[in-house]
This record gives C-alpha cells, structure tokens and sequence, in this order.
C-alpha cells in the first residue's frame, strides 16, 4: 500500500523512501548514496548512470551459508580460527580497505568519473558513471558523523551483556585498596603510543640503544623550540606547503 501510494519505491529488489529531503544536508547524501540516486545538481533524484556490459544473473541464485534481503547481504560463510595468521591477516585488511581503489576510478573524454566495480552486479553492471559533483557527493557521505560508534558489538561483546566480563581479557579487576582511586585503570591510550601506532614514531625507546625512554616535559614555547632545533642543527622554520595540483593533471587522468 506504501509503494502504491508513493511513500516507498521499490527498485532492484530494494524498497526505500521516496521523499529524501531533509534539514540535515549529510542525511540527505547518505540516504541519496543508499539508493543510488544524486542528492544534489541539476540531476537531482535521478538515478546515477551505470553501465551494464556483462549479462546479469538469477537473483535468487545464492551460495550456502549467504543471504541478501532488501539490499543487506550476510556471509555467515566467511569465518576465521584462532591460529591461521594469513586467514586473519586477510579479513583484516578486508576490514580496514578504503571505500574507494584507485586504479578502478578513471575519467572518461566527457570529464566524468567513472568508477570500475570490483565485481559486477546481479544485473550486469560493471561501471557506475557520476559527473565530478556527484562524485563529491559521494565522498561526503562517507564522513561519519561526530561523537559516534564507528564500531559496534552484538551478543556476548555488547555492552551490557551479562557474559562480557567472562570472556573479555583483563576485564575481571580487583578493586582499589587506596579510597579515593578508580578502580578500574582509563583505557584511554597516550599520545607517544597514538603516534607509534599511526605513524610508527616511537617516543618510548631509544633509537641507539633501544632503552626505554620517559618524556619528562613538552615544550610549547616558540622561542625555546627554535633555540633547541638550532642548536641540534635542524631549521626551525615549518616545512613549506605543497601547492595544490592543477586541474589539468586531474583532466588529463
């Protein structure tokens, strides 16, 4: 009855809301982005062009173990032990992948982005073409929004599950014998092992002798910052800017 009112639309085997306006301009290009459609331009509500160049498939061909219901897809088959580092290795790259790979993203001769899929739709698309607006559109709703979960735990590693505590490592602690300390330690992590994860900058050991280091200060005054950056023979002037590649180089790609 929604469908037939023109509540909902139902294309492809995906059922949404026909109405995507909004207050909120990064709702809009997430819910745009879910159906396939341009939020914003000329364009906007249309669906975005897309290139079938392979025949399509049965949609109710599905292997074991898989299942696809209104544009969710389970792989209950993909799983990994405890010990097959590879194994691991793999679904953790598979998690941490870019939304976008570069070399299946190319310009056409008309200037618009043509994006290659990795493996082609049920109905036999292979290319998703957007002008460079629609592309950007795109992007944007990737960003997730400030303050939220980015990860989230189910059944026994929920938050309030009944059996974390049992199952967490160093979840089980005694309490403080001092009044007035916490008892649990802050799982906060610090700024010198923040950098040695990101950008593998280890504060904390020695480069010579590989001893443990103790930061005993930070030092914020400029003056003193340039005193000391002289006196070791480095400049204390911030490396310069990289200027912004023109728009020719992106053409050309």
């Amino acid at each position: 009855m929604l469908i037939r009112l023109g509540y909902l639309v139902e294309e492809q085997g995906m059922t949404y809301l026909a109405d995507m306006a909004t207050d909120d301009p990064l709702a809009s290009l997430q819910a745009a982005s879910c159906t396939y459609r341009v939020a914003l331009g000329p364009r906007a509500g249309q669906k975005v062009l897309s290139l079938r160049t392979v025949p399509g498939r049965d949609e109710s061909a599905t292997a074991g173990l898989c299942a696809d219901a209104h544009g969710f897809s389970l792989r209950a088959g993909v799983r990994c032990g405890e010990h097959p580092r590879k194994r691991l290795e793999r679904l953790c790259r598979y998690i941490t992948r870019p939304a976008i790979a570069n070399e299946r993203l190319t310009r056409d001769g008309a200037g618009n982005v043509v994006l290659q899929l990795k493996s082609p739709w049920r109905d036999g698309t292979t290319h998703v073409v957007m002008s460079p607006l629609e592309f950007m559109q795109r992007l944007a709703a990737l960003v997730p929004r400030p303050r939220p979960h980015l990860i989230r735990f189910q059944g026994v590693l929920a938050p309030n599950a009944g059996l974390r505590a049992a199952i967490m490592p160093g979840s089980a602690q005694k309490p403080s014998e001092h009044a007035g300390e916490h008892a649990h330690a802050s799982a906060r992590m610090g700024w010198a092992r923040l950098l040695k994860r990101v950008f593998d900058i280890d504060l904390e050991h020695c480069p010579e002798c590989g001893g443990k280091l103790k930061i005993i200060a930070a030092i914020e005054e400029p003056a003193l910052i340039e005193r000391i950056l002289t006196h070791l023979g480095l400049s204390a002037q911030p490396p310069p800017r990289t200027p912004a590649r023109p728009l020719a180089l992106f053409q050309a790609a």
